[in-house]
């Protein structure tokens, strides 16, 4: 369990301040996340890499000369937003354009996207490439459906020798992808791990069991058996993973046997001594291989092994120098970087507002600051639900995002923002904070809401109508359906209910009455569906009995707005 810490939705905060202070000759904090405090070659390629806190060394502990320029480093277990990725981006850019590479999760998947469209219209060329490294998670001939655990660190370390040695965004795109594509991991566990400030682990394996296939979000494992000694542990981790060896591999392959937290290096070592055996048997030389925690779950008590099959290109990669916080091979000169920065102030312009809009607009904070306190009322319950196959983080991360989104609107309503501004204002706050996918789900939401409203007339029934079907619509775009198990199977039937209900004459708080109570039991009904998209879909069936946990944080929600909205009517 985590022990020392202050506020638990501060941790995140605090820890990259303190990592910062810690090794400033390495890197240094920007919104968002943590560059480069040395100097990099103009006009090369900047690696720009990222995810949730609680991984490290992942993310900013791999930041510096030979490996990444750059790392978005978001709040524990959840993405970070595509505003802090942006910001990392455009502070590493060398102008030889920029690679985003991240794990395939569904919030760092929106985020970095988002992200990249940004980048591009800002002049700036942008390419991703996905890790997908870790087998348990899906079937080879679904590969662009798995997790990146470990084998982050054979991705990130071929592109980032790639721009070190002159390459252009094309060939560091090529070689992420190739080195994605020879890459393969397989993790276990034996205990789950524990937030700071939660009275329990994400999940539990029983004494004497291994979780099997474990992800490095605190998702259970495909399967459980017994603990197996040390020798056992290798050999299941060998043949499994020789078991899909990549076409046209040669017999050369970087090791990484991985700590995921509460591992002892002497008992990884114990383990690494049958590896190499086997893998000798086998006939394939091991180059450089790596012994430690590089890729951790917070406190997690388990292990996982990747093998990052090499040709001579990505053999020289792997073997070039690097020099970061956590993580350093051979011999690099850096020199320091002027940080001298003027301090710049952002002047944010509040688009006039019409006295009926600004009277809105308080409607509008009320609704936020009632959604901010059911969420503060439900949040333990939030994330007992989402931990039964997911990581746990949607009652801490929607708590974030809507104090963040409460706090921008309060800010606004004094400045005599309209409706539309407030709302729009209030969802960058929630998407920045939160981050993950409900953050790019909820800031979406409510920036499409608010431009139905406007900031000029006040707002009909039939207009707040119109802007919870382009809400829903906009969380459509990011691809789920109803029957996935998702937020949507709750929004899809509040929206149209609404829209009947006001469409028939209904007043607009008597039309929410009725949506929410149709969003209620269509949330309750999700506990009969297995999930088809995110970090639950691996675990269907251990979902099955449980509702969603964003379908029910909306039913939640829209319930209370009802009271709002008679009591402001």
């Amino acid at each position: 369990m985590t022990r020392l810490f202050n506020d638990p939705a501060a941790f995140a905060d605090e820890m990259i301040e303190g990592f910062v202070a810690a090794n400033s000759a390495q890197v240094r904090r920007v919104t968002g996340g943590v560059v480069r405090s040395t100097v990099s070659t103009p006009g090369t390629v900047a690696v720009i890499i990222g995810g949730g806190s609680g991984h490290y060394p992942a993310f900013g502990g791999i930041v510096g000369q030979g490996l990444a320029h750059g790392a978005a480093m978001g709040n524990l277990f959840a993405s970070p937003s595509a505003q802090q990725v942006l910001s990392v981006s455009k502070a590493a850019n060398l102008g030889g354009g920029v690679l985003l590479t991240y794990g395939n999760y569904a919030g760092d998947v929106l985020n970095f996207t988002h992200a990249q469209e940004q980048l591009r219209a800002d002049g700036i060329d942008t390419r991703t490439v996905v890790v997908t490294d870790d087998i348990a998670s899906a079937s080879i001939a679904e590969k662009h459906k798995r997790r990146g655990i470990a084998g982050d660190l054979t991705v990130f370390k071929a592109a980032a020798a790639a721009s070190e040695a002159g390459y252009s965004l094309d060939d560091v795109e090529r070689v992420a992808q190739k080195a994605n594509d020879m890459t393969r991991s397989f993790g276990v566990a034996f205990t789950g791990c524990t937030l700071p400030g939660a009275a329990e682990p994400l999940f539990t394996i029983p004494d004497g069991r291994m979780g099997v296939g474990i992800g490095i979000h605190g998702e259970p494992g495909i399967d459980e058996t017994d603990i197996p000694t040390a020798d056992g542990l290798a050999e299941l981790f060998v043949t499994t993973l020789l078991a899909e060896r990549p076409e046209h591999s040669g017999d050369r392959v970087a090791v990484i046997l991985n700590g995921l937290g509460s591992i002892k290096y002497e008992e990884l070592f114990v383990v690494y001594r049958r590896i190499a055996a086997l893998l000798g048997q086998a006939g394939l030389t091991v180059v450089e291989p790596e012994v430690g925690e590089l890729v951790t779950s917070f406190d997690m008590a388990g292990a996982s092994l990747t093998l990052f099959w090499l040709d001579d290109e990505l053999e020289s990669f792997w073997r070039a120098p690097a020099d970061t916080p956590a993580y350093r091979k051979g011999s690099i000169a850096a020199t320091a970087q002027d940080t001298r920065e003027e301090a710049l102030v952002e002047r944010v312009e509040i688009s006039p507002a019409s006295a009926e809009s600004q009277l809105a607009a308080k409607t509008a904070y009320l609704a936020i600051e009632a959604i901010a306190a059911v969420i503060d009322e439900n949040v333990d319950e939030l994330g007992r639900i989402d931990a039964v196959a997911g990581d746990g983080d949607h009652g801490i991360g929607m708590q974030r995002g809507s104090h963040a989104a409460q706090a921008a609107a309060l800010e606004l309503l004094g400045a005599g923002a309209g409706a539309q501004t407030l709302l729009e204002r209030a969802g960058d706050a929630w998407a920045d904070r939160a981050g993950g996918t409900s953050g790019a789900i909820w800031g979406a939401a409510l920036r499409a809401l608010a431009a139905e409203l406007g900031d000029t007339d006040k707002p009909a029934a039939g207009s707040v109508g119109a802007g919870v079907q382009a809400a829903k619509n906009a969380i459509l775009g990011f691809g789920a359906v109803v029957g996935d198990k998702t937020m949507v199977d709750s929004l899809v039937p509040f929206a149209e209910t609404l829209s009947r209900e006001i469409d028939g004459g209904a007043r607009l708080a008597d039309a929410w009455t009725v949506a929410a109570e149709a969003s209620t039991a269509a949330a309750a009904a999700t506990a009969d569906l297995l999930p088809k998209m995110g970090r639950a879909r691996p675990h269907a069936e251990k979902s099955l009995g449980t509702p969603d946990a964003g379908a029910h944080s909306l039913a939640l929600i829209v319930t209370r707005l009802s009271r709002v909205l008679k009591e402001n009517q």
